[in-house]
């Protein structure tokens, strides 16, 4: 009935940020308490990870970026992969194979996850991960016992529509376009709800699929968003992030006017462990090694790939992924690259190891700020 799974993403699990210096007493801590088999680090991994890093913060001081495209990968074979224009339908019926360029991308995001999830040492289940890190996985995985799926969702990734979709599975709502504020709590049910004997159940015979986005262009939107919109983000954010980072603040700043630059300062010396949801990593949120995705969706795609996996599920026909409301004007690629340009080069060296798994594992371009690309 499903496709099937991918071979899934790993997150350097034990490891430190880069940058930080190791708290060793805290990791201790926290493996003493995971009732399950000893963490064991990759160093090969971590090796590979912080060359990569090395390698894109050379690539941005030397103006070298993302214009470069990856190179065309064609596998014999797409067995086992669960990506549109390889997977299967129910009923046998192929997928739209897209735009050469998609397949590109589909087919480095699949290599990437098998061989960075097959390294000696990462998590296999949530069991194998710090109690923290669990904790925020079985927080983010949403169930549906009557669908037989689990959805990770990830804030700034259309989670809002997808909880609305799921509240009109359970018979909550009656439609996905009823007008009401969206509470992120009741009538769901999550992993983290359930009993260890429950969760295992579920991870083991339940569709699972997660949507991720381009990985500053959804910093920008929680920017956007939460500092321009939300008045209990800038009290509780903003006010500290003027504090720490902007000159002559005073003691009470109001936090409604935090600029771009300082919230990225701010996320420089973040803990992606305990970042807030909306702008922690998509690998620190959903674990893509620790659970094994059949589906990994793309915003970019959102329409598409969202209404495939209700087919998927078997949904019924009159449910579908709510369409885009006229007035939302998401962060767009060309907002990212004006915000983007006003950014000291230096505080994106040292912004983007903080999200270099998102890039690299879900085949995200590095943004292109060249002197040229920024006069354009």
């Amino acid at each position: 009935m499903f496709p099937r799974p991918l071979t899934p993403l790993a997150v350097p699990k034990g490891a430190e940020p880069l940058g930080r210096t190791p708290r060793r007493a805290q990791m201790s801590r926290a493996r003493a308490g995971l009732g399950g088999p000893p963490l064991l680090l990759p160093s090969m991994l971590m090796f590979a990870v912080i060359v990569a890093s090395s390698g894109l913060l050379l690539m941005i001081e030397r103006g070298i970026l993302s214009e470069m495209k990856p190179l065309p990968l064609h596998p014999s074979s797409h067995k086992g992969a669960a990506w549109r224009g390889t997977a299967p339908k129910p009923g046998g019926l192929s997928l739209d194979a897209g735009d050469s360029d998609l397949q590109v991308r589909e087919d480095v995001r699949n290599r990437t996850l098998r061989a960075v999830c097959g390294q000696p040492g990462m998590p296999r289940d949530p069991w194998d991960l710090p109690v923290g890190q669990r904790r925020t996985l079985l927080r983010h995985i949403l169930v549906s016992d009557r669908y037989r799926f689990l959805y990770c969702y990830v804030p700034k990734v259309a989670c809002s529509n997808w909880k609305r979709v799921l509240k009109v599975l359970a018979g909550v709502l009656d439609n996905v376009d009823v007008r009401l504020k969206m509470d992120h709590r009741s009538d769901l049910v999550f992993l983290a709800d359930l009993r260890p004997e429950e969760i295992r159940y579920r991870l083991q015979h339940y569709f699972k699929f997660l949507f991720v986005r381009d990985p500053l262009e959804r910093l920008l939107s929680a920017y956007r968003n939460k500092f321009g919109e939300i008045r209990e983000y800038q009290q509780r954010y903003g006010a500290e992030i003027v504090r720490r980072y902007r000159a002559g603040a005073g003691p009470s700043p109001a936090g409604d006017d935090v600029t771009f630059p300082e919230f990225l300062r701010y996320l420089v010396d973040e803990d992606p462990d305990h970042m807030n949801e909306h702008w922690m990593p998509v690998y620190h949120l959903c674990q893509p090694c620790a659970v094994h995705y059949d589906f990994v969706g793309s915003y970019e795609r959102l329409e598409a790939d969202a209404n495939q996996v209700l087919e998927w599920v078997r949904a019924p026909p009159h449910v579908r992924f709510p369409a885009r409301q006229a007035w939302y004007r998401p962060a767009s690629p060309e907002s990212l690259h004006y915000h983007l340009c006003n950014v000291p080069r230096a505080l994106l060296q040292d912004v983007l190891p903080k999200y270099i798994l998102d890039f690299s594992l879900f085949a995200y371009p590095l943004p292109n700020v060249t002197r040229e690309a920024c006069r354009q």
